[in-house]
């Protein structure tokens, strides 16, 4: 999560791909379950991260100083999906809304990170910001003064 951050810090999308799902690995668990999942991954995928991680630089490092604290997650709502499930061919373990912790102008503030999936025992993030979304642009997930709580359990 220490890439993440520094992904975020520096709104750099080089960075953050050390840490984001693999496309190989996408495109394993899609094909044959949605239409061109090259073209998702690379279109609204990544499209929805880049545009996340400008967002999350901007509410945390443009203009202001913050300072990464820690990341809260809560180990009871890792869920594994099953094969077949959420239109993917393969299953995979799952977490939601895991916490990001910063410092902010003296004060304690906190944001979510949607989606991270495991990966041959690595985990990975899959969606920063929420999905699905309203509109196709950069969204903060569950920002809060204070260090906010983990979750909700679901998603796929």
């Amino acid at each position: 999560m220490r890439v993440l951050v520094r992904a975020v810090s520096t709104n750099n999308l080089a960075i953050g791909r050390e840490v984001f799902f693999p496309e190989g690995a996408y495109l394993q668990m899609k094909t044959g379950m949605i239409p061109a999942p090259a073209s998702d991954y690379v279109d609204r995928l990544v499209g929805f991260y880049r545009l996340d991680l400008a967002t999350y630089h901007q509410k945390f490092f443009h203009l202001t100083r913050s300072t990464f604290l820690r990341v809260d997650a809560n180990a009871r709502f890792a869920q594994w999906i099953p094969p077949r499930a959420c239109e993917n061919r393969v299953g995979y373990w799952h977490v939601p809304g895991v916490r990001l912790v910063f410092e902010r102008d003296h004060h304690v503030v906190s944001v979510a990170v949607a989606s991270l999936i495991s990966w041959r025992g690595v985990w990975y993030v899959v969606h920063l910001g929420p999905n699905p979304r309203p509109r196709d642009v950069g969204t903060l997930d569950g920002y809060q003064i204070g260090p906010g709580t983990p979750g909700p359990a679901g998603g796929c």
